[in-house]
């Protein structure tokens, strides 16, 4: 775990002693440093700092409140620091007001967290200079089709969901896609989430003859349905989206369970080196900490190869970056060039790349 005290003491130390002799590229982080969200501030401060020491650059830290009509005060505040490009954003709230001022400075804003669609919609139609390391609406769902389709669609498949607004809504795309490919669910149904055991839902999937489920719900009522299965000798593959990644209580989720959902990059091999180099200095590389390492290389990398007279923004849509969250593009719609959803599958204690299949 991070030191929160500790890292929020040294990031605001390294951001006031590079303020005062500013090296390289100038950085601004936007996180929250204080309240509920400090957490993930932290996460955020703690990899571009890490990433922005190594590489002998300038940061320059920023609070984010995530209040409404707070931006503004944050683009000012970046404008007044000279930065060249900005990383972090976690709340949409603060893009909506700072992305106008940035516009005018010609100052990149690069998030980690907002996935509004609305908002990139207003930033492409208005010019604004936001890039999206989070991935946009849709791109859930997108990859949930792109797997069933793959593996499934020979299959008889059960689509059910917990009624949810994005339960209902993630399952209703996934059986809009099935449907423009001539597929059509042997069984669908609303379950009452929350419920101690489901052994009725799991004979109907039975009854019905479904071997392949899709679950548009939480982590628990999934684990709930699994155990279910098992015990009443129904062979179900469950497949469920990125609301998996929560706490494995109160009851366990059982081996084979498979996710379509963001990685804990962590564990993936291109991390190794930054996730143990992290760790040297007492940092564990959880949530937020490795998608701002990459995003602190990105705006630099981008910002070195600018000065050569090419426009930032330019750079930013021109380049490959190679990242320990893997090779990052950008499309010209300023969003991730690859789908950042990965099929994993929940191995004792955490969610991995599924198996190689033996032959």
């Amino acid at each position: 775990m991070i030191n929160l005290r500790g890292i929020a003491a040294c990031l605001m130390l390294l951001g006031a002693a590079a303020q005062g002799h500013a090296a390289g590229v100038t950085i601004g982080v936007v996180a929250p440093q204080n309240g509920t969200l400090a957490l993930l501030g932290t996460q955020i401060a703690a990899g571009a700092g890490f990433e922005i020491q190594q590489s002998g650059n300038t940061l320059v830290a920023i609070n984010e409140t995530c209040e409404d009509n707070s931006g503004a005060a944050v683009a000012d505040a970046l404008v007044a620091a000279k930065v060249q490009v900005a990383i972090g954003f976690l709340c949409s709230e603060t893009l909506e007001g700072a992305l106008p001022k940035l516009k005018d400075t010609g100052i990149p804003a690069i998030t980690v967290s907002a996935r509004s669609r609305i908002l990139m919609e207003d930033a492409l139609k208005n010019g604004w200079p936001l890039f999206r390391l989070a991935p946009a609406d849709g791109t859930e769902a997108a990859k949930i089709n792109e797997v069933i389709l793959k593996d499934w669609a020979a299959d008889p498949i059960a689509l059910i969901e917990d009624g949810t607004i994005h339960g209902r809504e993630l399952t209703e795309a996934v059986r809009n896609a099935l449907e423009q490919n001539g597929l059509k669910p042997v069984f669908t149904d609303t379950y009452r989430p929350g419920q101690e055991q489901q052994i009725a839902l799991v004979r109907r999937l039975k009854r019905a003859g479904a071997t392949r489920v899709f679950i548009g719900g939480d982590r628990n009522d999934v684990a709930v349905i699994a155990r279910d299965a098992k015990a009443e000798n129904i062979p179900l593959s469950i497949l469920s989206g990125d609301a998996m990644r929560a706490a494995d209580q109160p009851l366990p989720l059982d081996t084979g369970v498979r996710a379509v959902a963001l990685p804990e990059y962590a564990v993936l091999p291109e991390a190794t080196a930054a996730a143990d180099a992290l760790r040297a200095k007492g940092i564990e590389p959880e949530g937020y900490v490795l998608p701002s390492l990459a995003a602190a290389l990105i705006a630099g990398q981008a910002a070195e190869a600018a000065a050569a007279g090419k426009p930032l923004q330019e750079m930013l849509l021109a380049t490959t970056f190679q990242t320990p969250i893997g090779a990052i593009a950008f499309t010209a719609a300023h969003e991730l060039a690859q789908n950042p959803y990965r099929l994993l599958e929940w191995r004792g204690n955490g969610f991995f790349p599924p198996a190689a299949p033996t032959q």
